[in-house]
């Protein structure tokens, strides 16, 4: 259920319609399907619910908005008042980009990498893209989220896109991984593009700080195992990856 400033969309358009509109309350109840050109709606009324809709929500209704049910309107501006979520959220590891790009693109190993990750099941491999499931840990009320993702990985470029198969609560998912050399090591950039359904628990913006703040987290996780790793190597003479070919780049 969509909701604003603490009531669902739904109530907040029938209000309008019966305080601007002459919507009649006790009829748009008894058929919460109807149209609003069947709840009696007709052009002036139709405009007026466009101008307060623009003036409280920045939100252009469509001219055949009288097609659609009072619902159907709600979830309608809802979409178009909630932007499409975006974060970007990075970390610089001290470690060789070589060896970052290694372990961070060795997805089978990423319940050894994230905190989150129960389990990992390779399901498919083709070249440099990898289709894999997730499952979380169980959260707070014993839930363990899973869902398919796919990721292709660029060696040369040292970017990686990926985005969920199966979305879940989410209307679409995409993950843009970036690495850079800088002073200090091996900046480790991720950029995530997404959208919440309607039905989904949280909105955009709930969705983008709850993603910020699992982000933080999980990078220094990721740092902390990977300057680890780069640590032991260079205690034991091994290799750390700085030139030679990983993982990811034979496949």
């Amino acid at each position: 259920m969509t909701v604003t400033h603490g009531r669902p969309m739904t109530a907040e358009i029938t209000d309008i319609l019966v305080a601007h509109c002459g919507l009649d309350a006790d009829a748009a109840a008894r058929a919460p399907a109807a149209s609003l050109e069947e709840l009696g709606m007709d052009s002036l009324a139709l405009l007026e619910l466009s101008a307060v809709v623009a003036d409280r929500w920045q939100v252009a209704i469509p001219e055949q908005a009288g097609q659609l049910s009072i619902p159907a309107v709600a979830d309608l501006v809802a979409r178009r008042a909630d932007p499409p979520g975006h974060t970007e959220n990075s970390v610089v590891i001290d470690a060789p980009l070589g060896l970052v790009w290694e372990i961070t693109n060795d997805v089978a190993n990423w319940t050894e990498l994230f905190t989150e990750y129960a389990v990992v099941e390779i399901l498919h491999r083709e070249g440099h893209t990898v289709r894999f499931r997730l499952t979380m840990y169980p959260d707070e009320n014993g839930v363990s989220w899973s869902w398919v993702s796919e990721r292709t990985a660029d060696p040369v470029s040292r970017q990686v896109r990926a985005h969920r198969v199966e979305t879940g609560p989410f209307e679409y998912m995409r993950i843009h991984w970036r690495y850079t050399e800088e002073a200090g090591g091996t900046r480790m950039t991720w950029t995530q593009d997404f959208a919440m359904k309607p039905t989904a628990p949280v909105d955009n913006a709930a969705m983008t700080e709850r993603i910020n703040t699992n982000s933080v987290i999980q990078l220094a996780v990721i740092k902390d195992r990977v300057e680890r790793t780069a640590w032991q190597r260079a205690d034991q003479g091994s290799p750390t990856a700085s030139d030679a070919p990983t993982e990811a780049d034979d496949e």
